[in-house]
């Protein structure tokens, strides 16, 4: 199993788009994704500079990768 990095909120947000995800708006400290095809699934990334790990391991299940996936998108 791979471990996770450390990566930021932007970070994510940039390896998430990569495999369809879009900006649609960004509230407070954190930036919702919307998938572009559908069921237009969304995200709600924290836009803090580090990511609990817990936190992008929870964000990864969700967006339907595995950790080696994401690790390759960024």
């Amino acid at each position: 199993m791979t471990r996770l990095p450390v990566v930021s909120g932007r970070e994510a947000v940039r390896a998430f788009a990569k495999i369809g995800y879009r900006e649609d708006r960004q509230t407070s400290s954190h930036i919702i994704l919307r998938h572009q095809d559908p069921p237009h699934r969304r995200l709600t990334v924290p836009d803090h500079k580090e990511l609990a790990r817990g936190t992008l391991r929870s964000l990864i299940r969700e967006a339907g990768l595995t950790v080696e996936e994401f690790v390759a998108l960024l």
